[in-house]
């Protein structure tokens, strides 16, 4: 593959890191409004919205950024098959 998709690749890597720190946020108190975590949330909660509205939360526990994250993984294969074949 070429460095396209390695960028790509890179880029979905470092995007699923983000989700999952600013899921990490929400167990400590307040740090989704420091500084770090709003701009997290500009980041990660267009990308998140539409998950939330279609998988509701269970009980106390939301479960639409593991749905999110598969759907980034599933993605990445997607971009590994296209890249497979054309290179």
């Amino acid at each position: 593959m070429g460095i396209v998709a390695d960028v790509l690749f890179t880029l979905l890597q470092i995007y699923s890191y983000a989700i999952i720190i600013y899921i990490l946020l929400s167990w400590f108190p307040n740090a989704r409004e420091s500084g770090f975590g709003q701009l997290l949330a500009k980041i990660v909660e267009p990308y998140l919205e539409p998950f939330r509205r279609f998988i509701p939360p269970l009980g106390m526990i939301d479960i639409s950024p593991i749905v999110a994250l598969l759907a980034l993984r599933f993605a990445g294969y997607g971009l590994n098959s296209i890249f497979s074949m054309i290179g």
